[in-house]
């Protein structure tokens, strides 16, 4: 079977004036992490500011003895920047069509589950039962369907959930800034994407139908989301898909260099590590170990102080509790990774399975407990 140039923009897709690409794949390409030495990760901890050779030097090999020292040094920047907080969301998904071939992907289009789309009454019911557990955050998700879930869909969950919740995000298809705008009017204040690994070569492998086979068009869509308003914009590569050194790096220097270039943009990092899916067995993961996850958050902290760093039920309990004492400063909790999952009336199959099944009541008193500040919502509008 031919497939598409997973290169080349299909048709309708924005292309922007941006060089950021060619800068962060050229970054990554050239990244030999074996070379940095201890000397190099010392003197990256002495620094004030990290310059991306820094950044780098902390994601090497070499840095893994300095753990602790990087733990310190990332907990220092954390309560600097955000003092006690730690916000508290929960994702909610409204629908889990998907026209991708994703290999990794428990949404698939290929996957036989149970499809379902929750309808405006029932994705308000799930917004009312959540907004009624004290949250006044959510984050929106669909499949990646424009068919199933068009603009004007998301557009209207968005409008619903500005009526509980005082802030929106969503983490949907990419889609061009036009579209970004209409979202943001309609309530969204930020846009998650994955690029899932910035190896382009190892992309093409992993997606194999779809709009997201398309890698330029998807690592570009925080740039066309910022262009469309939003006040933030997250990154994430899901690491395990490839070598998660470089793919951490790539995923460091994208968000880097869109602050450069948007400065009033707000940033975000998600640090997600593969969860079993029932087509595991496919994509041969490279085992990220918790000393790894652990020293990729804290190379992000240190890297850039002032950006939120986002720990999912991906984690488990202990990790997450350990976590938000160090370097992440947003925890999701009552999580349900299926459709329709927060009245108990679940109509579509979940994405991928959770570790951290506590409900809001028992995060935030897992946050307090630790001498740390619940927040539900970390923006005012005035």
């Amino acid at each position: 079977m031919e497939r598409t140039d997973h290169m080349k923009y299909m048709e309708g897709m924005e292309v922007i004036e941006s060089d950021l690409l060619e800068r962060v794949i050229s970054a990554m390409n050239n990244y030999d992490y074996n070379k940095y030495t201890e000397k190099d990760v010392t003197a990256a901890l002495s620094r004030d500011v990290l310059s991306p050779d820094d950044f780098a030097a902390l994601l090497s090999p070499a840095a893994l003895p300095h753990l602790e020292e990087m733990a310190q040094r990332a907990k220092i920047e954390t309560r600097k920047h955000f003092g006690n907080s730690i916000a508290m969301f929960t994702p909610l998904y409204i629908a889990n069509y998907c026209e991708n071939y994703c290999i990794y992907c428990g949404f698939n289009c290929h996957n036989k589950i149970r499809r379902a789309k929750l309808n405006e009454d029932e994705i308000e019911k799930e917004m009312q039962s959540i907004a009624k557990t004290g949250l006044q955050e959510i984050l929106i998700l669909t499949g990646e369907s424009k068919k199933m879930s068009d603009v004007n869909y998301i557009a209207n969950a968005c409008k619903i959930a500005k009526k509980y919740f005082n802030v929106v995000g969503v983490e949907v298809y990419p889609m061009n800034s036009d579209e970004y705008r209409i979202l943001h009017e309609s309530g969204a204040d930020f846009v998650t994407v994955f690029q899932e690994t910035y190896n382009s070569d190892k992309y093409e492998t992993l997606h194999l139908e779809g709009h997201k086979r398309i890698f330029p068009y998807r690592f570009y869509a925080q740039e066309r989301a910022i262009m469309g308003g939003m006040r933030g914009v997250g990154f994430a590569a899901l690491l395990g898909l490839d070598d998660f050194r470089k793919d951490a790096f790539a995923t460091g220097m994208h968000a880097y260099l869109l602050q450069k270039k948007y400065p009033h943009a707000e940033i975000a990092f998600s640090c997600p590590r593969l969860r079993p899916i029932i087509n595991n067995d496919k994509i041969n993961p490279k085992d990220v170990h918790e000393p790894q996850l652990l020293q990729v958050i804290c190379a992000y902290r240190i890297f850039m102080p002032f950006a939120s760093i986002t720990i999912s039920t991906r984690e488990c309990e202990r990790f997450r509790n350990n976590i938000i004492n160090i370097a992440a400063t947003k925890i999701s909790a009552g999580v349900d990774v299926g459709i329709g999952g927060h009245t108990g009336e679940q109509k579509g199959d979940e994405q991928f399975e959770i570790s951290d099944p506590r409900n809001v009541s028992q995060v935030y008193e897992a946050i307090k407990k630790q001498g740390l500040q619940p927040v539900m919502s970390d923006y005012i509008y005035v």
